[in-house]
Formats: structure tokens, sequence, C-alpha cells
């Protein structure tokens, strides 16, 4: 079965997979939950802001 990928507008873009996606918005949480001085209690509102970063990055 094919894995899924999501591609940017820029056709010179390469494709990333989901794991890659994940990658990137969880390394991107934790930055946020470090900027936030580790105080937990955030995780959902760290991964959402994340999401929203990373997904408006690939889509330039």
């Amino acid at each position: 079965m094919a894995r899924p990928s999501f591609k940017s507008n820029k056709s010179s873009s390469p494709t990333i997979t989901r794991e890659d996606l994940t990658k990137l918005i969880e390394k991107k949480a934790y930055e946020l939950y470090e900027k936030r001085g580790r105080k937990s209690g955030h995780s959902a509102e760290d991964w959402l802001e994340a999401e929203r970063i990373i997904r408006a990055k690939l889509t330039k």
C-alpha cells in the first residue's frame, strides 16, 4: 500500500511523507514548549500551533 504524501505548492519542492511531516511538527512543538519555559499543560496548544506553522511553511 502506498504511503500518503504531502506536497507544497512549489513544483520544485520534494514530496514529504506523513512521517516526515509528523517529525517536523513534533520538533516545532518541542521548540514552542521550550520557549514557554518547559511548562507542562500546553501540549495540545503547542502541537496545533506547530502544525499551523509547518503547514504554512510548506504551502509557501
